[in-house]
């Protein structure tokens, strides 16, 4: 297979634009875990996707016609939006009850727990640094989530479920990815989770309308989001998929560093050490990726909440 060739220049763009993805990422999930806690999660989340849906016609439209909107896969493409939309609610009520960092690093095992599923399900060989990653990564997640943490129960259980929409989110994507583009990938997700969150406003509606600042607020969370796509899009453009795997984990950073900022919420030396070594596997297993091939056949996306 010929090599892609992609310039330096377009590299060192390629991961700033990850850099600032993860980091509006992280905002986003700030800004909801703040919302969360006033609001019911489909109600926030039926803002946010409703706002996501009418952006991404606004600009696909006019720019491509309706042409993106048509698939052949249909029902997978339908089945991978749910799997985020699910995710999303998940991970809108382990915000609730935990901090940033702790429910981001749980989240951010999904790329090593795709490792058991790789050989099975998509035929992909798993090299013995991906074992050992994966190792790494469970010893950090017994850190973070070891009795007398003081993490929520609750939250646990709730990250733990957006964990598995974590890896059929991605695993999906890579099937969907030989035949779909990624405009016809990203609209089907927002009107999946638009369709899901309205369908539940008549429950979900909270009986004190938001105030116009927060409600400000859950549009920002459609406008962050489109935004960070698109600048997650618009990198692996210009690099390999391999070269910027590891940055993705530059969102733990972001969420430890907002959670301290905005909430106050440090996590402990023990718990540190568990993000740590949930970091370090993950990106060394990426770094070793990038290093033993010269080109990225599959890549891994990072979690939004």
């Amino acid at each position: 297979m010929t090599a892609i060739a992609f310039p330096p220049s377009n590299q060192l763009r390629a991961i700033t634009l990850v850099l600032l993805a993860v980091f509006m990422f992280a905002c986003q999930d700030a800004i909801g875990k703040y919302l969360f806690a006033s609001y019911p999660v489909p109600f926030v989340q039926a803002v946010r996707y409703g706002v996501n849906l009418v952006l991404m016609l606004l600009i696909f439209v006019p720019r491509l016609g309706t042409g993106f909107m048509r698939t052949k896969r249909w029902p997978m493409a339908s089945l991978r939006g749910l799997a985020l939309a699910l995710g999303s609610l998940t991970g809108g009520l382990a915000l609730r009850v935990m901090p940033l960092a702790e429910t981001n690093s749980i989240l951010y095992l999904a790329p090593l727990a795709l490792l058991f599923l790789a050989r099975p399900l998509l035929g992909e060989r798993v090299k013995w640094f991906g074992w050992v990653a994966t190792a790494i990564g469970f010893a950090g997640l017994l850190f973070i989530a070891r009795p007398g943490s003081n993490l929520s129960p609750v939250g646990l259980f709730y990250a733990f479920l957006c964990l598995i929409t974590a890896v059929v989110y991605p695993l999906l994507s890579r099937l969907l990815s030989k035949t779909e583009s990624t405009e016809t990938l990203m609209f089907y997700v927002a009107l999946t989770g638009s369709v899901y969150y309205f369908a539940q406003l008549p429950w979900t509606v909270p009986q004190t309308l938001p105030s116009l600042p927060h409600f400000g607020l859950m549009l920002a969370l459609g406008v962050i989001s489109l935004i960070g796509h698109g600048l997650f899009t618009a990198a692996y453009a210009r690099a390999p998929v391999s070269l910027l795997a590891p940055f993705t984990y530059a969102h733990i950073a972001w969420a430890t560093l907002l959670g301290w900022l905005v909430f106050r919420q440090v996590p402990d030396s023990v718990t540190f050490i568990g993000i740590g070594l949930v970091g370090v596997a993950g990106v060394g297993n990426a770094v070793m990726n990038h290093l033993s091939s010269r080109v990225a056949l599959v890549g891994v996306e990072p979690k939004e909440i």
